[in-house]
């Protein structure tokens, strides 16, 4: 089902930007820094984690793309650095973009992509010999604070709008590296990282998922029915949770990095 909103917005995103970065800059320091790169940068959201990749590397240019029209409007104008709004789906798809680029970036972002089994070949087929390719995935489909919202899309109420639930895409990380072994790269490094996240309470894992998790199925249901799901999702996360102050959102990350 083709989404007809944007539900993506940047001030719910960033209230937790510390914790989000992280992974980033942790995602960066995997990559070979070399002179005068192109670089591309799937899912960029605000694109000010881009214009620091840009900045640090030193990139020749920087292509960053995102599907939410909100995330882009906040992307900063620097020289060397363009946005483009498209879905990541398209952009691997295009002819154009073949051997096009010496990295390929995608902080959290290749979750919202299906079969990464079809997905790996694609990506590195955007490479130019001896390019790289930089992955990090959240991977804490296993936590309450995603199954609640996948179990309740198949409440009657909700399910006729959202259709089909749509399964977790990420793999594990052995096959990541098996997949990533079949493309013969000239090297690879494949990681699982858990965050240990301490927010004030339970509460504040809500107010995480509002701004990335739960914008799919904002994006699917009416204004009244989302209230609605909020309204039980809510209710179901916080019987799950322990009512601790710190709460320890613990949150595995899988990393990738394979040289072309």
């Amino acid at each position: 089902m083709t989404s007809a909103k944007d539900a993506w917005d940047p001030a719910q995103y960033q209230r937790f930007r510390a914790e989000r970065e992280r992974p980033f800059f942790d995602l960066l320091a995997l990559v070979a820094h070399r002179p005068r790169m192109r670089v591309l940068d799937l899912g960029c959201g605000t694109g000010a984690l881009t214009a620091e990749a840009h900045r640090a590397l030193g990139a020749a240019h920087t292509l960053g793309v995102d599907r939410s029209t909100a995330m882009l409007a906040k992307a900063p104008a620097i020289a060397g650095l363009s946005f483009a709004q498209a879905r990541i789906e398209d952009v691997v798809a295009a002819p154009e973009h073949a051997g096009a680029f010496e990295l390929v970036l995608a902080n959290a972002s290749l979750h919202w992509v299906d079969d990464h089994q079809a997905l790996l070949p694609r990506l590195f087929a955007l490479l130019a010999p001896g390019g790289q390719l930089a992955v990090q995935m959240p991977a804490n489909h296993g936590h309450p604070s995603h199954t609640i919202a996948a179990h309740l899309a198949t409440d009657a109420e909700f399910a006729a709008s959202l259709g089909a639930p749509r399964a977790a895409p990420v793999l594990t990380p052995e096959r990541y590296a098996e997949l990533l072994f079949a493309l013969a790269p000239a090297r690879q490094r494949v990681l699982l990282e858990v965050y240990a996240h301490a927010l004030p309470s339970r509460d504040d894992v809500l107010e995480w998922v509002k701004g990335t998790t739960l914008t799919w199925y904002q994006e699917r249901l009416s204004p009244e029915l989302f209230a609605r799901f909020l309204e039980r999702y809510r209710a179901e996360l916080l019987a799950a949770l322990p009512d601790v102050h710190p709460y320890l959102y613990t949150f595995p990350r899988l990393f990738m990095w394979a040289e072309r």
